[in-house]
């Protein structure tokens, strides 16, 4: 009888450094997906990814047990979090607690392991954190409007944008709205980058008041969309490119060209199960030259909207 082989096997519940514990847990009762399934979507989507999340601070939102169970947001270290998730001193935050981030897709596994089911990203990276590199408009329609007002919404505010000087970006964010995203040199700090914003859904609302708010209060977004400029404050967060949402049938927040916003019939045209196809269908990124856009907040803009 030939002997037995001592060859060790490969490890389906191993990811990178981190081996899931409950590989078999179902996180996406609907689907059903578990949280080898989340893992495996990590490794298809951690190259396109981590350009956008790595080396950034990051809030979580965890359901440990699974959709339908308990949920959390979390910003810091808690006993017995992976090394793998990494920890950053905030001077001024809220706490003297590091906040979290991660550098690599060991970083992505860990976070699957302790039942993520959201990233939300910070508007700066971990060695530039008084200098915001980006603008996010979170567009937040009242839901009885239909898509194509939204679709209008977001043309609107890019175009608007563009006469201050400034390109941006499309993502559909896995839920009913979509971000319009302007890349920024990190040079002016929170307070200036966020009275920026202001000023700018201010601008917008000004033009179209009965179709845009700015005003956070539920009661003032009736028939509206919501300009959601506080995205823009120090410390807050918007959801990461091709992170799942905690909502079922695990949608996915995703990085568009602007030429798709034609055919975009919600704010969460792709899931975890459909994503996967779409990037290995791309011969592009669809923010290609995100990354290598150089643009501020002029002198310019700053006095078109009334800020000097």
């Amino acid at each position: 009888m030939a002997a037995e082989s001592t060859a060790k096997k490969p490890d389906r519940d191993t990811f990178g450094a981190i081996t899931l514990t409950s590989p078999d847990k179902v996180l996406y009762p609907s689907v059903p997906l578990t949280k080898r399934d989340l893992a495996e979507y990590d490794v298809r989507i951690a190259e396109a990814m981590l350009p956008y999340v790595a080396n950034r601070p990051i809030s979580l939102v965890r359901c440990p047990a699974g959709l339908g169970g308990p949920r959390f947001f979390q910003r810091h270290a808690t006993k017995g979090m992976s090394e793998e998730i990494k920890q950053v001193d905030v001077p001024g935050g809220e706490t003297d607690q590091p906040y979290l981030y991660i550098d690599d897709e060991n970083g992505l596994f860990a976070l699957t392991q302790i039942g993520t089911l959201e990233i939300h990203d910070w508007g700066v990276t971990v060695d530039k954190l008084e200098t915001p590199d980006r603008l996010v408009f979170d567009l937040d329609p009242d839901e009885e409007l239909g898509f194509d007002v939204l679709r209008e919404a977001a043309r609107h505010v890019r175009d608007f944008l563009a006469k201050l000087g400034l390109t941006s970006f499309l993502k559909a964010t896995g839920g009913k709205g979509v971000h319009v995203v302007a890349p920024l040199t990190p040079k002016a700090d929170w307070p200036a980058v966020k009275a920026f914003a202001r000023a700018v859904a201010d601008a917008l609302v000004a033009e179209v008041p009965d179709r845009y708010t700015a005003n956070p209060l539920k009661r003032t977004r009736t028939g509206k969309i919501f300009i959601d400029y506080l995205r823009n404050g120090r410390g807050s967060s918007a959801i990461c490119n091709y992170s799942p949402r905690a909502k079922p049938g695990a949608p996915v927040a995703t990085p568009l060209r602007w030429d798709e916003l034609a055919g975009l019939k919600s704010g969460a045209p792709y899931s975890v199960k459909t994503l996967p196809r779409r990037l290995s269908q791309l011969k592009s990124d669809p923010w290609e030259g995100y990354f290598t856009t150089r643009q501020s907040m002029t002198a310019r803009a700053r006095k078109a909207l009334g800020l000097d």
